[in-house]
């Protein structure tokens, strides 16, 4: 497949999605423009300008850098829509109105460039029915592209076919997506609400409807559904306030207006307390009021029964924490024997899951894997309703479905499929997952941008092998693996928690590095998770502090800053792959690295004061090394305290780099370190950096005192 070249999108409609949209479009350094409506009154470009200026107020921030904003450019359809033809991708994202988008398409469609992708970002509404207002030349290369808020955070994004699209068109879309932007792509089929929405919403309505029957406060149910139940922190309640009860409701009319067949249609229905909170004017966070009501520093609950707010609070049972923990099959089992409330809310709205994504899967998806990995990449959950359900037995659960359905206990009298009881011990097999459909288990894609993830997301029941347990092992110790893909790369892997670093840890990488130097083209330090490095280990060196004082694990501190010395002049390209936190000693291992690469989403910065400590494994030497560089750059004789001044307030106020691209502000990160979009091309792309620099003739850097003293060794020799 040739490349699709995206050298400029643009984006219509500057409203929360659009808008953020465009932010991140800017972070992976995609050329953007984004359109609205001309203003009635200023400037016509006034809409525009004014979604821009705020996206650098918003939290979390959907830019890198705020000053990134002015990189957006801001037009209105009628005075620029000539800006169309240099356009490679139009990515449509006005509100949720079919007359409306059908109306834009109309007017846009003259203005086209010839190979130009057409998307539409609706959340739900029909792909087909959009498509029809465009030329039939623009059909083959339209289709539906769904981000999820916020676009910046949010891994998932669906694409959808029309009968029309051209499936190459799809496959480029996607790789652009995939690596460029930087998200997780799920192809969905054209049904209302598509996969994510459609699961994900009906799984908060079952929660709502059960909530009510076992008579559970929204505080309680946010506490049972959250981290404790493998989904997102927020729970059930506090995300659909900050989501926007008002975009909920209009989700869930797309369901009402859409579904009428659907055997799950009367759980479909609004329910009252939403509509009590709309007519209020209550929307959520946006407004300051929704399930939830900040009063000062606390936060109340809604009690429906009386529509007021009352103090919060309310927890789950330790005993319902303790079923929680229990592995899949003993965890349901445990909640669907009690006779406890609480454990009783938590198996209905497991079952209503896995019985709905069962009637649904084959009208909505192309097979199990897709649902498992809609749920995960655009709700925040742990496993999806597959994975869970073939962790915990197959077929137990399947029998315990069927028995609650035939017991009138489920939300829809709707039967299982006959699949669900073929034998089966899941959907997820090392062949692929299981679709209806097609009656096999489908492999994923083989798309060439996939060989770029060396070990991408996988499902439970997939079969794949761990990372940490792939590959040729060269050595192990308790905190470190040292193992390589290829057999010209090294990898070195911290497996502490959290890669803290501790002696065993120094010692693991010092071993990788020698191994590295005695035949390999390079290292690379990487771990298969969101954590490069929290920083020193200090309670390893506490029992030798309490001990000896600071003289005691003085001898340590100098083995590390003379390993991150080793480092700087290692005669191998050292490549530090950064993905999440890199932190303190974590941080002070990235810098002094050859060279780094670094996924979007990292955060890095030197915070012991924050422990009331200093960086000690050459933090600030870093800094002030960095300062002369820079004072040195701009001018022989340029004051070097100017360039220095920004990086020790830094340290001092243990301030982190809240992107990658803010870490590259701060000086973590140079200009000739490389920012990755897609966390899971972290590995390739620095195994392949270490590869290039050592097949370009790369050489080690001198010692700076070395270079001194040849400098003065052909100074004395040139004297008369």
């Amino acid at each position: 497949m040739n490349r699709f070249n995206v050298r400029k999108v643009a984006v219509l409609g500057a409203g929360v999605m659009g808008a953020q949209i465009a932010a991140h479009l800017v972070n992976v350094k995609v050329p953007v423009v984004l359109f609205d409506l001309a203003a009635k009154d200023g400037p016509k470009n006034g809409v525009v300008t004014r979604a821009i200026d705020g996206l650098k107020k918003l939290k979390p921030s959907p830019l890198g850098v705020a000053e990134d904003a002015a990189l957006i450019q801001a037009a209105n359809y009628d005075e620029h829509l000539d800006l169309l033809a240099g356009c490679d991708l139009v990515i449509e994202a006005i509100a949720e109105r079919m007359d409306w988008k059908l109306d834009l398409y109309r007017r846009i469609a003259p203005a086209l460039a010839p190979h130009a992708i057409v998307a539409s970002n609706t959340s739900g509404l029909s792909i087909t029915a959009l498509s029809e207002a465009l030329p039939e030349a623009v059909k083959p290369r339209f289709c539906g592209i769904h981000f999820f808020n916020p676009p910046r955070y949010m891994a998932l994004v669906e694409l959808i076919a029309t009968p029309t699209s051209r499936p190459e068109v799809l496959d480029q879309l996607e790789t652009f997506v995939t690596s460029t932007v930087g998200k997780s792509v799920v192809r969905a089929k054209d049904t209302p609400n598509f996969i994510a929405n459609r699961v994900g919403i009906a799984g908060l309505l079952a929660t709502l409807i059960e909530a009510e029957k076992f008579g559970l406060t929204v505080d309680v149910v946010d506490d049972l559904t959250g981290k404790k139940l493998g989904r997102a922190s927020s729970g059930t309640f506090r995300t659909l306030d900050v989501v926007g009860l008002d975009t909920i409701v209009h989700v869930i009319k797309t369901m009402q207006d859409n579904l009428k067949d659907d055997p799950f249609y009367p759980t479909y229905g609004t329910p009252a307390v939403l509509s009590a909170l709309i007519g209020k004017g209550a929307l959520g966070q946006k407004t300051g009021a929704g399930f939830y009501k900040k009063a000062g520093r606390d936060i109340l609950r809604l009690d429906p029964a009386s529509g007021e707010y009352v103090a919060g609070g309310g927890k789950a049972e330790p005993i319902i924490d303790r079923m929680l923990k229990k592995p899949p099959a003993e965890r349901l089992k445990l909640l669907r024997e009690s006779t406890h409330p609480q454990a009783q809310f938590l198996w209905s709205i497991l079952r209503d899951g896995f019985h709905y994504a069962a009637v649904h899967l084959e009208s909505i998806a192309d097979n199990a894997r897709d649902v498992d990995f809609a749920m995960r990449w655009g709700f925040g959950t742990s496993m999806g309703p597959f994975e869970l359900w073939q962790e915990a037995g197959w077929q137990q659960v399947a029998q315990w479905v069927r028995e609650d359905i035939d017991a009138g206990k489920a939300l829809s009298r709707a039967p299982l499929p006959e699949w669900v009881f073929d034998g089966r011990t899941g959907v997820h097999t090392p062949e692929g997952s299981w679709s209806p459909s097609r009656r096999a288990y489908v492999p994923r894609s083989a798309l060439p941008v996939y060989a770029r993830q060396h070990f991408p997301e996988a499902v439970a029941g997939a079969g794949v092998v761990p990372a940490l347990k792939s590959g040729t092992e060269l050595f192990r110790n308790d905190e470190v693996r040292v193992w390589t893909l290829d057999g010209r790369v090294v990898i070195a892997s911290i497996t502490a928690k959290l890669h803290l670093i501790s002696p065993t840890v120094a010692e693991g990488l010092q071993k990788a590095l020698d191994l590295a130097e005695a035949g390999f083209d390079g290292m690379v330090i990487w771990s298969p998770d969101d954590v490069f490095s929290a920083g020193a280990n200090l309670e390893a060196l506490l029992p030798v502090f309490m001990k000896h004082g600071a003289k005691g694990i003085a001898p340590e501190m100098k083995k590390f800053q003379d390993f991150v010395l080793r480092l700087r002049y290692a005669q191998v390209p050292v490549i530090s792959a950064i993905r999440g936190i890199a932190l303190g000693g974590g941080c002070e291992l990235a810098v002094y690295s050859t060279r780094r690469v670094a996924a979007m989403e990292s955060y890095m910065g030197l915070v012991e004061v924050g422990v009331g400590l200093i960086p000690g494994a050459g933090g600030l030497t870093y800094i002030a090394r960095r300062a002369a560089e820079m004072a040195g750059a701009a001018n022989a004789n340029a004051d070097i305290l100017k360039f220095a001044t920004d990086g020790f307030t830094s340290a001092a106020m243990a301030k982190v780099g809240t992107s990658a691209i803010e870490s590259r502000k701060l000086g973590y990160l140079l200009d000739s370190d490389v920012i990755v979009a897609h966390k899971d091309e972290l590995l390739f792309v620095a195994i392949e950096q270490a590869k290039s620099m050592a097949a370009s003739g790369w050489r080690p850097r001198w010692p700076t005192c070395a270079m001194a003293a040849s400098s003065a060794r052909t100074t004395s020799t040139s004297r008369p």
